[in-house]
């Protein structure tokens, strides 16, 4: 038990010294400040700039330099006409995912002509290719295959390989542009910060990780499977790939997508312990960073900080129920067993207890997805702790959207205490007005309507529609968790769902969309209102939001309005399983 204990301690311990670091790194990319990667990734920057109308920026001259709290940097200079407004920017997402959300299906559905494909697979149902296009498009990489007997290498490469890169690429730069907006700077140019977080963040560490991982015994090969004989004398197939630089993209990129269909619980996807720690620190490298950006952003590190810890407390107390799960074990299963025994169900041995359980809540906090362990065994609290961190969608969020969540509640924070405190609402030196809580509501609401109106109507047609594997309270936690997952594009599944259906195939669509792009517009609009107006002084009637007090009114707000929002489900779900079985099955 104690082993256990000391790995998640030291992961997390892991994540706290790299946050200041990549988040200062990530901070100097995006305001234009120069960095060591500088001399290698300038002209390759202006030669993919060459190619298209946006002017390349010149280092140390970005409008998103560092200011005080509460000055407006647009004043004393002209905006540079490569800055979009929020509709402009929020176009240019829309356009440019649908142009790559073409190519991609084209590229599934003709597959079987295409080179790569040394096990001759023919292309997949239009319906499955169109939600996986989808799925990888909105970085939620949500599968209903398994990628080694469905998609070639050309597949898995040039079309989900090439959007692991687009999609997380697309999310940090919204992230960023509400940052900017939050903070009184302009949004910034998209395609700018597209090419920045690919070229001088995705693409570098990508790089750097996916040489670890083949250090690790990751395979990086485009031979076809390889065949071996048994000790019985059988032949036996084992398939492989080009995956040690896919495996580091679903990962630093949040994408979760496997290149196997057991996702990072198969041995060539994840073979040992270290190649566990680097994915596991790689996934939360990015949420947890951007936190720190924003306070270099806003000049103000110790709101950062303070939120910092406010996300790391909840995720540490989620991290700490899930494990004590299951290290305790099933109480059906642990007579049979001569005593108390960690549930082993689902996981692989080489990682055991504490680290399927630090995975499988690392996943669903940062919105990544990937797994190590089958998330349909895992005991009622992790079930809970999973579901839980996908209904609030900012335990550390998604890839730049889910800090952009993060801050919606921190507005909302602010508007009720001052209307309890009878003070004008404003957040760092600006009002909070009425268009603003409309947007920040709308960025709340998409997420239950996009996942319980699906949910009651497939329990309105069980036997059509439900494909569940466990019926039940356990039954209930599987469908709920695949309409949170896709509208929170995470993409992770309890699996035991039979969802390569039309039914499911579309309906995940349909939350996928909605989760990533209704909220993605809105966050633009309410950034670009944010940066218009005028910043006022600071006064001794100001309302701060860099104290432990307000910190703590902010973590009330999440529990109360994000929480609260699907308590009855989590008590029809995880919560009644977890009281069955305690009562004996």
């Amino acid at each position: 038990m104690l082993q256990g204990w000391i790995q998640i301690v030291l992961t997390l311990l892991i994540v706290i010294v790299t946050t200041p670091l990549f988040g200062r790194y990530m901070a100097n990319v995006f305001m234009g400040e120069r960095t060591l990667l500088d001399p290698v990734i300038t002209p390759i920057e202006r030669v993919i700039y060459s190619f298209s109308v946006v002017r390349s920026p010149k280092a140390g001259r970005s409008p998103s330099r560092s200011v005080s709290v509460g000055e407006s940097p647009r004043l004393g200079r002209s905006p540079s006409p490569d800055e979009m407004t929020g509709w402009q920017y929020a176009k240019a997402v829309l356009y440019s995912n649908l142009v790559m959300g073409i190519l991609v299906y084209l590229i599934l559905i003709t597959q079987g002509w295409l080179p790569l494909n040394p096990t001759r697979l023919g292309a997949p149902s239009w319906d499955l290719a169109l939600h996986t296009t989808l799925s990888f498009l909105t970085n939620t990489d949500q599968q209903h295959y398994s990628g080694e007997t469905t998609l070639s290498y050309a597949s898995q490469t040039f079309a989900l390989g090439f959007l692991m890169f687009t999609s997380a690429a697309t999310g940090l730069s919204v992230g960023i542009a509400f940052i900017r907006g939050l903070t009184g700077r302009p949004l910034g140019n998209f395609y700018t910060d597209l090419t920045r977080s690919i070229t001088r963040i995705l693409l570098p560490m990508s790089i750097i990780g996916g040489l670890l991982l083949i250090l690790a015994g990751v395979p990086e090969t485009l031979a076809g499977p390889a065949t071996a004989a048994t000790l019985e004398g059988a032949t036996q197939v084992i398939a492989r790939g080009p995956v040690a630089h896919f495996e580091i993209i679903k990962q630093i990129g949040e994408n979760g997508g496997g290149f196997f269909g057991i996702n990072s619980a198969h041995p060539f996807e994840n073979p040992n312990g270290f190649s566990n720690l680097l994915e596991t620190w790689a996934m939360i490298s990015i949420p947890s960073a951007l936190i720190y950006t924003y306070g270099l952003f806003a000049n103000n590190r110790k709101q950062a900080w303070l939120v910092f810890w406010m996300v790391f407390v909840i995720f540490a107390f989620l991290v700490g129920i899930a494990a004590v799960g299951e290290f305790q074990g099933n109480p059906l299963v642990n007579p049979l067993l001569g005593g108390q025994q960690p549930n082993l169900e689902g996981k692989e041995v080489r990682f055991g207890w504490a680290q399927t359980a630090l995975w499988a809540v690392m996943t669903t906090a940062t919105m990544c997805g990937a797994v190590n362990g089958m998330h349909d065994s895992l005991m009622p609290p992790g079930g809970f702790a999973t579901l839980f961190n996908m209904f609030l969608q900012i335990i550390w969020g998604g890839q730049g959207t889910g800090t952009a969540y993060l801050f919606i509640y921190l507005i909302l924070a602010v508007f009720l205490t001052g209307l309890m405190v009878g003070r004008t609402p404003e957040f760092l030196g600006r009002k909070i007005e009425k268009k603003e809580i409309v947007l920040a509501s709308v960025i709340l609401l998409v997420h239950p309507f996009a996942i319980l109106i699906p949910w009651a109507i497939v329990f309105g047609f069980p036997d059509t529609l439900s494909g569940i594997s466990n019926p039940g309270f356990h039954g209930v936690s599987q469908v709920v968790y695949e309409y949170a997952s896709a509208a929170a594009n995470n993409g992770s599944g309890f699996e035991g769902l039979g969802d390569n259906t039309l039914w499911w195939n579309l309906s995940a669509s349909v939350s996928i969309l909605a989760g990533r792009y209704i909220p993605i517009i809105a966050l633009l609009l309410l950034a670009d209102s944010m940066s218009r107006k005028q910043a006022v002084p600071m006064t001794s009637g100001t309302l701060r939001t860099d104290t432990r007090l307000f910190t703590g009114v902010t973590g009330g707000v999440i529990l109360i309005l994000g929480a609260l929002t699907f308590f009855p489900v989590l008590v029809l779900g995880p919560l009644a399983e977890a009281f069955q079985i305690a009562r004996g099955g």
